[in-house]
């Protein structure tokens, strides 16, 4: 499949992704022009996707780690000539670098967080490649303001926080050209991945929700790339990410990466239960791997907190006592309890919350009044962000009525520093606190805690004022809401709007024991330490490789439009099955078995009139009236519906309820296939049902002759799905000792008799045409459910068996490119129409007349699996 980008905005945000057929040579790195202009006219090169049999140009693989800015500094040079560009060393992106292998290559794409102009971007750039390995994309101003500071921090970051717009001063209402620069923001940073990829030997590793429909454009590009995600903020629940207009263009756009990655189990099963309820995904979990079916492709889903990088902490805390005297924060808060708050100014971080819990603890506990003080640390705002200026008003009144009511000469209960402090700075607060506060009300890691930890434990040998002597100790009060506080068990977990509950908390932090606060830190100190920034890096690789070991093997096809493109992966020997082949095989066989599902391959399934129309009907009378031809139909459905549906066809053998009854014809009596005629098991079965469906609204009960069937499509999915599988293990304990088997399907759970299924019928079919010496050399079978797999899957066995000859010419074909044990598929229901319908004009063609043998005479017998 080969794509092209687009150049108006407004057809690709609605989805009309044209296809392109120009190929030309891919250049290593090209100037992306910044030229103000409408987001509109953006274009971007074409380019052919590339083939997984391309040669390598390079020996080992290669890591391209996508952000929205590098993990640079930059600044200009003194003189005022060019820049001058360094390492971010605190940059977690700089980091996750050391837990790959040594000899895998790194190369960065991001955006700079300076304004470089036009002119010297091609410079820039050069320079950023050959020194730093960072390919910079350059967003012209009018796309970045609309792409950061309106979509992502106005519209996704309040969302993912929880926060919606219910009034237009509670937010920004959804505005579709912001969406439109989203797009096109993103379609910029794919052109700058597909300059510099090798897409054989690269793996991509996308970072943050501001990249979040990148994975299509690169999945368009290259089928068969190794692509990884990770979204370091919170993912809403259901509820709340269902409000976004665009939320399944988002959704689609993420599964066309090979793995997901997410800070919690709470943030990935708020993910998962948005793919099941708005497009129909459920996941599965084997051998503790969690992964999403998604047209033949598993997407993985990875649940692993990020870490910090110990030795960068370890160095800055050796350089802070020289940068910053320690000695005298020790001093200017001797006798003093500190607490200590380090936050970004922002309306999630929870800051008014943590000052009236300090407010509250000082009235609730007279004892610390004069004694403990709360150091607050808050960042500069890192974009422009919602009620930023009302946040920091009210930090600021807050802090200024606390410090009225209970501060003296020589104590403040609250120091509130608002400016920016360097990591040494910091680190010396840390070294000082004896308890850290995290009252953020949504948090996607904040990793405050960790630093925290690392800090207090100091440094063995230092000769410094860091380096704690005696015992090691750290107390956390930290929010039930940040990601982090899963992987704290140690510390005391509140809920920030419970501020009574927090002032007690903080109070508890501080009066405990010593022995109990050296447990603590302890237990926190192994876990940080163990899992810091490169363990989660190194993990993240080998689920990726884990995830993508297939995709070499495997067949692939990019289909969809706009952001519903998705790449349909499957076995290399499934292909499609070509009518001039199967003719040509069908004229040349001497006995033909012909097997067809009903619902879903004949019929189309979402269709409300359920009986065949008079043209499938004709072509089923026509195939019927070769004496050479074989052809039962076996489905589902009940005896007495489908001898209604296929009263007209007389000499058309039907097998209902997946094989329990079978009939060669119409003119002959039912035959019962089961291995028991007992059905007590249904009076044990029946109240379970009825239990789950009471209290499953849009759910039902069908009763068959052998069968029953519980059905929740119209169910609540996730209910329904639990439901489901809770109804599952019930049923399988109540007719443990029943000669049934209990088998869940899609949006089913169904009880029906031992030995009965589609691939006996099929078996039987068979058996019975050998033993008349009438050996099947032809068997076309076509289905489209999972029952039908039966049916596929015993094919290979009769040939083994001999019930079929290893000359068969078999046709086991599938309705729809999806995963399957059929080694054909055809697209649809109109599809199959048009195979059987050429098969029918072979049969009243002279060619098939000649190549009858002289057995007009014999008895047929007709098979339709449905």
């Amino acid at each position: 499949m080969m794509s092209r980008s687009y150049t108006n905005l407004l057809d690709l945000a609605s989805g009309n992704f044209p296809v392109m057929g120009r190929e030309r040579e891919r250049k290593r790195l090209s100037r992306v022009m910044t030229v103000p202009g409408s987001i509109t006219e953006l274009d971007d090169d074409q380019a052919s996707s590339v083939c997984s049999d391309n040669p390598s140009s390079l020996a080992s693989d290669r890591m391209i780690i996508v952000a929205n800015t590098l993990p640079l500094k930059a600044r200009r040079r003194p003189d005022n000539k060019g820049w001058s560009f360094s390492w971010d060393e605190d940059s977690l992106l700089f980091r996750l670098k050391d837990g790959l292998p040594e000899d895998m290559e790194v190369l960065y794409v991001g955006s700079l967080s300076v304004d470089v102009n036009p002119i010297e971007q091609d410079d820039v750039s050069q320079v950023l490649l050959e020194r730093f390995k960072c390919a910079a994309t350059f967003l012209p101003p009018n796309l970045l303001e609309k792409f950061y500071d309106r979509f992502c921090k106005r519209q996704l970051w309040p969302l993912f926080h929880y926060m919606l717009p219910f009034s237009s001063d509670r937010g920004s209402r959804f505005d579709r050209s912001m969406w439109e620069a989203y797009v096109s923001a993103n379609k910029l940073f794919a052109q700058k991945v597909i300059e510099v990829i090798n897409p054989e030997d690269d793996f991509v590793w996308i970072h943050d929700y501001h990249l979040m429909v990148l994975p299509t454009f690169l999945r368009r590009r290259f089928n068969r790339l190794r692509m990884g995600f990770f979204l370091h903020s919170p993912f809403p629940s259901s509820e709340i990410y269902r409000t976004l207009p665009v939320r399944e263009e988002i959704l689609k756009a993420l599964l066309n990466s090979d793995l997901i990655g997410f800070h919690t189990f709470d943030y990935a099963r708020h993910f998962l239960s948005c793919c099941s309820r708005m497009l129909g995904l459920e996941y599965q979990s084997k051998r503790g791997y969690i992964g999403l079916e998604y047209f033949g492709r598993t997407v993985g889903i990875k649940i692993m907190p990020v870490g910090i990088h110990m030795g960068q902490i370890e160095s800055v805390m050796r350089l802070a006592d020289k940068e910053w005297r320690v000695g005298e924060l020790k001093q200017k808060f001797e006798g003093k309890s500190v607490l200590l708050g380090v936050d970004d100014m922002d309306v999630f971080k929870g800051i008014n919350l943590k000052l009236l819990a300090m407010e509250q603890m000082l009235k609730q506990h007279p004892v610390w009044q004069g004694r403990a003080v709360l150091v607050q640390i808050v960042n500069p705002a890192r974009g422009k962000g919602i009620d930023l200026e009302e946040t920091r008003a009210e930090i600021q009144e807050s802090c200024k009525r606390i410090n009225a009511k209970f501060g003296k000469p020589g104590y403040e209960p609250i120091v509130h520093i608002d400016k920016p402090l360097s990591m040494s700075e910091k680190i010396a607060y840390f070294s000082i606190a004896e308890c850290v506060v995290v009252t953020a009300v949504r948090d996607g890691m904040n990793l405050t805690p960790y630093e925290y930890i690392v800090c207090r434990q100091g440094i063995s040998g230092a000769e410094t004022s860091l380096d704690l002597s005696g015992p090691k100790k750290s107390m956390l009060v930290v929010s039930e809401f940040i990601g982090c506080s899963p992987s704290l068990s140690g510390a005391i977990r509140v809920n920030p709007w419970n501020v009574e509950a927090t002032a007690e908390a903080m109070n508890e932090a501080i009066s405990m024991g010593e022995p109990e606060k050296q447990l603590r830190h302890e237990k926190h100190y192994r876990y940080v330490s163990t899992h810091d920034v490169a363990y989660w890096a190194r993990s993240f690789l080998q689920d990726m490789e884990r995830t993508c070991i297939d995709h070499f093997r495997k067949r692939c096809w990019g289909i969809g439009l706009g952001f519903g493109f998705r790449v349909v992966s499957l076995d290399p020997n499934f292909r499609k099955l070509s009518i001039d082949d199967i003719v040509s095989a069908y004229i040349k066989a001497k006995r033909r078995a012909i097997l067809l599902d009903y619902d879903g391959t004949v019929m189309p399934q979402n269709s409300i009139i359920k009986t065949p129309s008079i043209e499938v009907i004709s072509i089923l009378n026509r195939l019927c009236s070769d004496p050479n031809n074989t052809v039962f139909i076996v489905s589902g459905r009940g005896r007495d519906s489908l001898s209604h549906i296929f009263s007209s066809c007389s000499k058309l053998g039907i097998a209902a309820e997946h094989g329990y009854f079978m009939r060669k014809s119409n003119d002959e009596e039912w035959e019962v296939c089961g291995q028991s005629n007992e059905f007590g098991w249904m009076e044990m079965a029946k109240p379970v049902m009825k239990l789950y469906t009471e209290a499953t609204d849009g759910s039902s009960i069908e009763t068959k002759e052998s069968a029953l069937v519980w059905q929740y499509r119209d169910a609540d999915p996730g209910f329904g799905f639990s439901q489901a599988k809770e109804m599952l293990d019930h049923l399988e304990s109540v007719l443990a000792n029943e000669p049934v088997a209990v088998k869940s399907g899609q949006f089913i759970v169904e009880v029906k008799p031992q030995g009965v299924s589609k691939g006996l019928v099929a078996e039987k079919i068979f058996t019975s045409m050998a033993e008349k010496g009438e050996q099947a050399d032809f068997v076309l079978c076509i289905g489209d459910d999972r029952s039908d797999e039966d049916m596929f899957e015993i094919i290979g066995s009769a040939i083994s068996a001999k019930i079929l000859s290893s000359n068969t010419s078999v046709f086991a074909c599938t309705v729809g490119q999806k995963p399957s044990k059929a080694k054909y598929y055809l697209d649809d229901t109109s599809e199959v129409i048009l195979m059987l319908d050429n098969l029918a004009e072979a049969t009243d063609s002279p060619a098939s007349s000649e190549a009858d043998f002289g057995n007009e005479g014999e008895q047929k017998v007709k098979y339709m699996i449905g």
